[in-house]
């Protein structure tokens, strides 16, 4: 999935699986916003076939993040996002660069997103 197929949308943040600190990966990860009306995460994993996931943000409850001693001495690290979505329980990217950047983006697009649709988290969990 190339950044360029989100026609009509902003690309806040992309990056790509590491390997020893360097995008060698055909794993690829981008936040989009579609003008204002609803923030995504994106994955798309491989090269000859691919398996694309999205997940809605105000669908992610809980953020966890993992970092290896060797992670940090190349400053990644892996985020597991857990959301309420009936395909998955978590979403994981793998890897990726600045990881404690990443996640604070994410809590603050979760809490945004929240608020615009005026979700609690209590309304998650059945």
């Amino acid at each position: 999935m190339d950044a360029s197929k989100f026609g009509g949308t902003k690309v806040l943040w992309h990056d790509r699986k590491r390997w020893c600190g360097m995008p060698l990966s055909f794993t690829r990860y981008y936040i989009v916003e579609n003008e204002g009306q609803w923030l995504k995460l994106f994955s798309s994993i491989g090269l000859f076939s691919t398996e694309d996931n999205e997940v809605n943000f105000f669908r992610i409850f809980d953020i966890a993040l993992y970092q290896s001693l060797f992670d940090k001495m190349f400053n990644v690290g892996t985020i597991t996002l857990y959301v309420n979505d009936e395909s998955t329980d978590a979403i994981i990217i793998r890897k990726v660069k600045n990881p404690h950047k990443v996640r604070n983006l994410i809590a603050s697009l979760v809490e945004k997103e929240r608020q615009k649709h005026g979700f609690r988290l209590t309304e998650f969990h059945s």
